[in-house]
């Protein structure tokens, strides 16, 4: 609710004061709100793996197709926390975050965050390891191709429609086949995020590391919710 009305934390309980229906759905009652503080600190009280299983939790309201696209984009944390990172000595100005995302529904299913980037042949796998038992097949780009991948996507019981790099007969028959059978809808990826991105912005407010990350998972969040709340 905060973000998606674009208030701070110190307004959030007083809006709550006039807003009933969430209120029960939360089991607030209008005296008894938390103080902004409580809101604030909650980033810090939940681990990661806790907003990973919420955002897996609302993606699985949209339907499932098994097939996921998977790719990489950036936040920018520059205007966010340009005193803190010059009091803390850091110089990592863009979050790199690689997602998989739902081909059908376009509900991102899963995020991994970092401030100093991986090579995405590295971060790929993980985020398709943690979800291995709901996939059929994973559509990256090039970037995410090497062999070690591959052969532990099929290890997994996945099918990679990863395009390899090269323009020998052999690679260019590889690229077209796959191609016939679902890379086109790798683009889904991108679509997620140019949807979260025009809701929420592609930067990030939070002063800390650790609260960025957690909020662009709320970001997810919301965008995979937000379709689920419109008017039929």
């Amino acid at each position: 609710m905060r973000l998606e009305e674009d208030h701070s934390y110190r307004e959030t309980p007083n809006r709550l004061k006039y807003m009933a229906e969430i209120r029960d759905v939360l089991g607030l009652d209008r005296n008894d709100l938390p103080e902004y503080t409580t809101i604030y600190k909650s980033f810090d009280r939940l681990k990661m793996w806790v907003w990973r299983v919420l955002l897996r939790g609302n993606a699985q309201q949209r339907p499932q197709s098994g097939h996921a696209a998977l790719d990489s984009t950036f936040f920018d944390r520059r205007s966010a926390s340009s005193y803190y990172r010059q009091r803390s000595g850091s110089d990592v100005q863009i979050l790199k975050v690689t997602t998989l995302t739902d081909r059908d529904s376009l509900a991102v299913l899963d995020v991994h965050i970092s401030a100093r980037w991986k090579h995405d042949t590295k971060t790929g796998p993980q985020v398709v390891r943690r979800n291995a038992d709901d996939l059929q097949s994973v559509a990256a780009d090039k970037a995410f191709h090497n062999w070690v991948t591959k052969y532990e996507f099929y290890a997994l019981g996945i099918e990679p429609l990863i395009l390899q790099r090269g323009s020998r007969p052999l690679t260019l028959g590889h690229n077209a086949l796959i191609r016939a059978k679902g890379y086109s809808q790798r683009w889904m990826a991108e679509t997620s995020y140019s949807t979260t991105k025009r809701s929420h912005g592609d930067a990030v407010r939070a002063l800390g590391w650790y609260r960025q990350f957690r909020e662009i998972v709320l970001m997810f969040a919301i965008s995979n919710i937000e379709p689920l709340c419109e008017p039929l």
